[in-house]
């Protein structure tokens, strides 16, 4: 199972009305076959693969390859399966902008609802969007955040950076049982071809500089500022990615009372503080590497078909009927199967067998 980012051309406007409640319609249908199919856990599986993604916005008729698709068909997966949540055991948190940080009051909500234990969902959440924010700096800053789980407890997340600049958008996927620690490659596998001059305090090779950060983050704030002052007296090397011009000693003093005071024993316990955030990052580890000869990882973690026609008119332009059409069929294919005839379920397992899918 590979998860990880996708690239993609940053787009603006919305989708017209009678295209999102089409693909509202028709991705409570597909949600509810894999999940009546295969389990809740295979739904978050193909949520958190990128090129499964992507697909499943291709069939739902929006642009191949626009930022857009993520914000949309998350979007509309979240208004598709209101009313459903208890029935599937499936809750969808977040959004766009604002909505992005109202996901720990919803993953509460629902949590009490059904009862599952929010700590260590909320906990997740908050973790994804740090990493992907403050411990991976690629030039994306995050704006888009959709938290999905399970009444067991399995999450995946779906997010997305910004880069004004490239003019492109970065897509993050993360997939709950194959985290096994937050901060060391959490992200298994990418999906992109555009690489760029990245921090990564996530790769493996970055133990160190991850080590000496969080030490550095126990000591008194004045000596580590001591430390920055002197930096910013030489001139570093080209090769760096960090400059001393991009810290600024005076800004760092609140932040690392904080950590001063809480003494984190880890860098996730490090990233989790609140007000640690990728200014502070970037200075931590630039004096692991300086001072302790400790530098971070440097290495990018990045690395369709058509159903219904695109947003767009790419290939062609939205066939309403034939839509319409899917949505029907694949409702009646569920409606069918919970009272006992599943003859239009192994029906679309068949053709699924006959193109190799």
């Amino acid at each position: 199972m590979r998860t990880g980012t996708a690239i993609l051309p940053l787009h603006h406007g919305r989708a017209p009305r009678w295209l999102f409640e089409r693909m509202t319609a028709l991705s409570r249908e597909i949600t509810a076959a894999i999940v009546a199919e295969f389990g809740q856990r295979a739904f978050l599986e193909r949520l958190s693969d990128p090129c499964w993604f992507q697909a499943l916005g291709c069939a739902l008729g929006f642009d191949w390859h626009s930022s857009g698709l993520t914000t949309t068909v998350t979007g509309a997966l979240k208004e598709g399966l209101k009313g459903m949540e208890g029935e599937l055991g499936l809750f969808i948190a977040g959004g766009k902008g604002g909505a992005s940080r109202k996901t720990p009051e919803e993953i509460r909500m629902y949590a009490d609802r059904h009862t599952v234990d929010p700590a260590p969902l909320i906990h997740a959440s908050r973790m994804a969007a740090k990493v992907d924010n403050s411990a991976v700096q690629d030039g994306y800053q995050l704006y888009h955040h959709v938290f999905v789980f399970t009444d067991r407890g399995q999450w995946a997340v779906i997010q997305q950076g910004m880069n004004e600049q490239k003019r492109s958008a970065r897509r993050y996927h993360w997939l709950g049982e194959n985290v096994a620690d937050f901060v060391v490659e959490p992200h298994t596998a990418v999906c992109c071809d555009e690489r760029g001059a990245v921090i990564n305090m996530v790769a493996s090779e970055s133990e160190g500089a991850r080590r000496i950060s969080t030490a550095l983050s126990r000591e008194r704030p004045e000596k580590v500022l001591k430390e920055m002052t002197r930096i910013r007296e030489i001139e570093l090397s080209r090769r760096h990615h960090i400059t001393a011009a991009d810290i600024d000693p005076a800004r760092l003093h609140r932040t690392l009372t904080k950590t001063y005071e809480r003494q984190p024993e880890g860098f996730e316990e490090l990233l989790g503080i609140r007000g640690v955030g990728p200014k502070t990052v970037r200075a931590l580890s630039l004096l692991s590497e300086i001072i302790y000869g400790r530098p971070p990882s440097y290495r990018d973690p990045a690395r369709f078909s058509f159903a219904h026609g695109g947003k767009d008119g790419t290939p062609f332009p939205v066939d309403r009927e034939t839509y319409d059409r899917t949505i029907e069929v694949m409702r009646r294919a569920i409606r069918t199967a919970k009272v006992g005839h599943r003859d239009r379920m192994e029906a679309l397992k068949r053709l699924a067998r006959f193109y190799g899918a």
